[in-house]
């Protein structure tokens, strides 16, 4: 049994900064890897980035240079800074193990003056 627990969205000015958290405890020790994706109204579900239990990092053409993925154990943060109207989303996180793969309940973010 795992759970995923995220928080740290909310709304914010075209910009600004937030940063995102979230914590997969349970029956796993460690998961292969763990990520964020999000979706936006009438779109779907696209990777924002993703982090492997080693350190490397992939992430979206649209949030490079922008938004930074870490990692410390089975907690997994991003850090989001110049933040736009069209990074408006609900964010989930993802920690997938073997063949098996478990979503958060998601946090929204919402970019708007």
């Amino acid at each position: 049994q795992v759970q995923i627990v995220e928080s740290g969205g909310g709304l914010v000015q075209p910009g600004e900064s937030l940063r995102l958290s979230c914590a997969a405890s349970g029956s796993i020790r460690s998961f292969n890897v763990m990520g964020w994706y999000r979706q936006a109204p009438g779109k779907q579900r696209e990777l924002v980035a993703v982090i492997n239990s080693g350190g490397s990092t992939n992430y979206a053409d649209s949030v490079k240079g922008r938004f930074t993925i870490s990692r410390d154990k089975n907690t997994v943060y991003l850090q989001m800074n110049s933040l736009r109207p069209e990074d408006t989303a609900v964010y989930y996180c993802n920690a997938a193990h073997l063949f098996s793969a478990y979503w958060g309940q998601g946090t929204q973010v919402t970019v708007s003056s």
